[in-house]
């Protein structure tokens, strides 16, 4: 079931991107790379007392590969999830790879596997170091220009289908080349179930199984340093909901558990408002819905923020907002476009920079 909401939400979030143009943006390299590590921090104050907004940075972007010594077994024969049912697809050749999706996380995964120099290719969430300069294959924010992907001689493609024309894409198998669409689910266990999927689609078993396992080991080790500034009794806890917004478009959503933003919020040991109204999948930002809500604390996208004016457009725009505690304190955390929801090798990281500006917002300064 949580598959089936998780495809709904990246497909409705393609149609809502495809709209209102809007593209994901990401942190230059190296940015926050002077923050301190979570587990040298101490919260000076609590949680509920925290005012003003605060910004997220990964301390390091790097992408470090996995190498348990694994030669690649070709051919690998794995199942892709098309839309006329599934089908077996080979791959005999991973020289030269072409990989997107919402999130750059099947990139980010490949680079994880050691296979990043096979990577020819990128999409426009594909924004880590070493991945940055590769030729762009996305316009528009996330539609995929199929000449532009036909245009780097790929020997294989693995999309998940969040990126389209989905029929587009399915219809470069037509060439000749492999295509594999992953069941791909937002959330710490799809990062590590990617890992073991993209491991088997280019012939290293092992070393996705790997992968996986570090993924799930340091997702654990960051939740337990965030776990240290979490109160112990409920009610002190930050209520948080993830608002996707698109100001210079009109467009503002309301983004629900079964997008990734559920293990988020429970990693950060906050309420999950989406759980607790029972959202589904996305929504739009009614008035209702936001004083309904009562959050704490409200986690968005950077560029997304910027493009509503900042906190002080935001709330000028979404009185509503301005109702709530996060509107009163100005409680906002933002994050870079391409790393928040990026499920993935960069997940623990993600939770551990979230997890800094969150309990200690002076520590990102």
């Amino acid at each position: 079931m949580r598959r089936a909401l998780a495809v709904a939400s990246s497909t409705l979030l393609l149609a809502v991107l495809a709209a209102c143009g809007g593209g994901a943006g990401g942190s230059e390299p190296g940015e926050g790379a002077d923050l301190p590590p979570l587990s040298e921090l101490e919260a000076s104050q609590s949680a509920k007392d925290i005012t003003g907004p605060s910004s997220a940075f990964l301390t390091n972007r790097n992408i470090e590969p996995v190498d348990v010594g694994e030669k690649a077994q070709l051919p690998a024969t794995v199942v892709s999830h098309v839309r006329s049912g599934d089908r077996k697809v080979t791959v005999t050749d991973t020289s030269r790879i072409v990989a997107f999706d919402m999130s750059g996380s099947i990139s980010a995964t490949l680079w994880g596997l050691g296979l990043g120099d096979n990577l020819v290719a990128r999409d426009v969430s594909t924004d880590f170091p070493g991945a940055e300069d590769l030729p762009l294959i996305t316009a528009e924010g996330h539609a995929v220009n199929a000449e532009a992907v036909m245009a780097q001689r790929p020997t294989v493609i693995i999309t998940d289908g969040s990126m389209g024309p989905r029929d587009v894409v399915e219809q470069l198998a037509d060439t000749g080349v492999p295509v594999i669409f992953l069941d791909k689910e937002s959330s710490f266990a799809g990062s590590s179930q990617l890992a073991r999927d993209v491991g088997a689609a280019v012939g290293l078993p092992k070393t996705g199984a790997a992968l996986a396992s570090q993924i799930q080991s340091d997702v654990e080790d960051v939740k337990a340093e965030v776990q240290r500034f979490v109160p112990e009794q409920e009610s002190d806890r930050l209520r948080m909901v993830f608002l996707y917004l698109r100001g210079n478009s009109g467009v503002y959503y309301l983004f629900a558990d079964d997008s990734g933003v559920g293990d988020l919020v429970e990693a950060l040991g906050g309420v999950d408002v989406a759980k607790e109204l029972g959202w589904n999948a996305m929504q739009p930002l009614t008035d209702e819905a936001m004083v309904k809500a009562k959050p704490d604390l409200i986690l968005v996208m950077t560029h997304g923020l910027e493009s509503a004016g900042g906190v002080d457009g935001l709330l000028a725009e979404k009185p509503a907002i301005a109702l709530t505690p996060a509107g009163q304190n100005k409680r906002f955390v933002d994050m870079a476009d391409g790393d928040i929801l990026s499920f993935g090798p960069r997940t623990p990281g993600v939770v551990e920079a979230l997890g800094r500006a969150v309990y200690v917002p002076e520590a990102q300064k």
